[in-house]
């Protein structure tokens, strides 16, 4: 028997928030999650910390500069447990967001949080929102 255990791909998600809002992403691709909506993120990769990667993300998706805060919520497990999505708060410091990767932007109060189809895994991140928007 082996002890070998498959490393846990980190996928990293940035709650935006701004004057009481975050930033929704809805997905344009793939197909099975098109029209669903998502924090902007991504993969962690090698030599990278979650921070830095979530600043990457963000320009790379947004084409903006944020300084990250806070966790929100706790570890969302992916993929059949070959993946972990954490989510932390950020603060816009340059740009203004556009989808540039994304189908539409919208920013959200906390009474509207749920007018949206979130993707499953930001369901927990999404109910804990709340207390970073108040």
């Amino acid at each position: 028997m082996s002890n070998f255990t498959p490393e846990i791909r980190v996928i990293v998600g940035a709650a935006i928030v701004d004057e009481g809002r975050v930033l929704a992403c809805e997905r344009s691709e793939p197909a099975e999650t098109a029209g669903k909506w998502e924090f902007p993120g991504g993969k962690v990769e090698p030599g990278e910390t979650e921070r830095e990667a979530l600043i990457r993300e963000c320009e790379e998706e947004l084409g903006v500069t944020v300084e990250i805060g806070i966790r929100v919520g706790g570890d969302v497990m992916l993929g059949h447990g070959r993946a972990v999505l954490r989510v932390y708060t950020a603060t816009l410091i340059d740009g203004t967001p556009k989808a540039l990767e994304h189908a539409e932007l919208r920013w959200l109060t906390v009474d509207e949080l749920d007018s949206v189809p979130w993707l499953p895994a930001d369901a927990p991140i999404v109910a804990a929102l709340p207390a970073h928007l108040r």
